[in-house]
């Protein structure tokens, strides 16, 4: 492990023995490959240490409403975290939510929980997000809905060719989506190696998500009707979004 001046291990000197690796042409693919998701989670380790210096006991103020994972689609009126800018905290949320217990009304996200681990990241950020919540609260979860994509297996080439349009159209993988059957593997466990994309790591439906959340302690889940002045309307088609009430 590489360590700074004071002796403890580094993830900055590490990220820089990676990039030196990586420079080599000589380097093979499946190492390359490896070695560029590192790189990347060596890049948002900064981010989140940087606010973790900042605040060591986490927010003294209490957001009412936040969101977690927005990317560009930001929020007026939340308070939003995510792991990349922009946001109003940098943050990874795998190692749990920085806000006090009991204090937020309203917590959103879509299309985020598909990109963390499962079970670790996954059901712990649903037991932090009923720890954060006042009684009564309630957290949004949209995601890409897998009981759609299953149940049309197989598909016509019409209906294929829709799904890569509306989910894949700005996606270099584009070309590689020849059958139903690819479109399938890319939403349950995206592969693709592309340094902005965060491939998908889990699959959810209705009742994933609400076995999920009842079992982080929520009291009731429920179907949540899409609105679009709080969603993206982009997400809607063929996305599956909860309610779940603390």
């Amino acid at each position: 492990m590489s360590r700074d001046i004071s002796g403890i291990p580094s993830v900055d000197l590490l990220g820089e023995q990676i990039a030196a690796v990586l420079a080599d042409p000589t380097v093979g693919h499946g190492l390359a490959r490896t070695l560029r998701a590192a790189a990347k989670e060596v890049e948002l380790s900064r981010y989140h240490r940087a606010s973790q210096r900042a605040y060591p006991d986490g927010l003294d103020e209490r957001p009412s409403k936040v969101q977690i994972g927005g990317g560009s689609h930001q929020l007026d009126g939340f308070f939003n975290i995510d792991l990349v800018p922009p946001a109003d905290l940098l943050w990874d949320v795998r190692e749990g939510i920085p806000l006090q217990s009991d204090t937020v009304e309203l917590l959103f996200n879509e299309h985020f929980l598909e990109h963390i681990d499962y079970p670790r990241s996954a059901k712990g950020f649903a037991r932090e997000a009923h720890r954060v919540l006042a009684p009564g609260g309630r957290i949004i979860t949209g995601v890409p809905d897998a009981a759609f994509v299953l149940n049309g297996y197989p598909a016509a080439p019409k209906q294929t060719a829709e799904m890569v349009e509306r989910w894949y159209s700005k996606r270099s993988c584009r070309g590689d989506i020849n059958t139903f059957l690819d479109l399938i593997n890319y939403v349950l466990r995206d592969q693709d190696d592309d340094p902005t994309y965060t491939p998908h790591l889990w699959a959810y439906d209705f009742e994933k998500l609400a076995q999920l959340f009842t079992e982080a302690g929520f009291s009731k889940v429920e179907p949540w009707i899409f609105d679009p002045t709080l969603a993206n309307p982009k997400r809607e088609w063929a996305s599956v979004y909860v309610i779940a009430t603390k």
